[in-house]
């Protein structure tokens, strides 16, 4: 079979299943990392031949794709902030609205004055966030917690093969019997999970069946879980014109916002690239 031949079945493969543009993304992910076949190459000897054992490879991994398996799960990377990161079934892929959020405390992190900044970020999944931030402002003293040991061993290796150094925490954010043992933060950030369990159904196969869902979900009856969580705690442990950060469900960014309106917290609703109300940038005033 020739890389062209192969290239088109993944494509008439795939489209079934996610858009031209995505079905192009995805392959062209699998034949540079599985057949160490650049786009460059795929374009510039079309016909020539794919060995054996990579074709037996490659028929694995589509066959994978087809389930609904993430490519990012079968590769075992995933790309955030210009860097290559581990992911396995334990962790979220990290989103590029995410990266938007990281963005915005490396830009907040960047006009502070302070000698030493603290950052606590809630539920790091994979460390992707909490790896960018050391990574571009090494100066900050970050604690990163999860609730998911394997979480945690996957952020860990992260976290070595970045050469950034993090203190991980495994610890149920929600317990708040656990919150006295903590300092106090010039920073606070989260992607906690947001979706209300009852959007499930509607939502694409290759997420619901290999993401965590616990990273995912919260009961319908509490939407709001986590933010309430960390409206509470910052009371105490967040510092006079510190700062919160917190990606959010666009249908829910101002009852989240709300939040902190309450505590007369200064809060602004940022818009994602596709112009969605997905983060929540709060100041603490007083």
């Amino acid at each position: 079979m020739t890389v062209n031949e192969l290239y088109r079945r993944y494509l008439d493969s795939l489209q079934p299943q996610y858009t031209e543009g995505e079905a192009a993304s995805i392959s062209n992910m699998v034949f540079e990392s599985i057949a160490g076949i650049p786009r460059s190459a795929l374009i510039k000897d079309p016909q020539s031949a794919v060995a054996p054992h990579i074709l037996v490879n490659m028929k694995t991994c589509l066959a994978e794709l087809i389930a609904n398996k993430p490519v990012q799960y079968i590769l075992g990377e995933a790309w955030f902030y210009n860097m290559k990161l581990k992911v396995t079934p334990a962790v979220l892929i990290p989103r590029p609205e995410t990266e938007e959020l990281a963005d915005a405390a490396i830009t907040w992190l960047r006009l502070q004055t302070l000698k030493l900044i603290n950052v606590l970020e809630i539920g790091t999944g994979s460390g992707a966030i909490a790896i960018a931030l050391k990574k571009l402002v090494p100066g900050i003293q970050l604690t990163a917690m999860d609730n998911s040991r394997e979480a945690l061993v996957v952020a860990a290796e992260n976290a070595r093969n970045q050469q950034t150094n993090i203190q991980f925490a495994e610890q149920d954010f929600l317990d708040e019997k656990a919150w006295d043992a903590m300092g106090s933060f010039q920073l606070i950030i989260s992607n906690p999970p947001y979706i209300p369990l009852r959007e499930k159904a509607g939502m694409d196969n290759h997420v619901t069946q290999y993401e965590p869902h616990g990273a995912l979900f919260v009961p319908d009856e509490q939407p709001l879980l986590f933010y309430e969580k960390i409206a509470a705690f910052c009371t105490h442990h967040l510092e006079i014109n510190g700062m919160v950060m917190l990606e959010t469900h666009e249908d829910l960014a101002e009852e989240t916002g709300e939040l902190f309106n309450k505590k007369q917290y200064k809060v602004t609703i940022k818009k994602d690239l596709q112009g969605k109300n997905r983060m929540l940038m709060v100041t603490r005033c007083r």
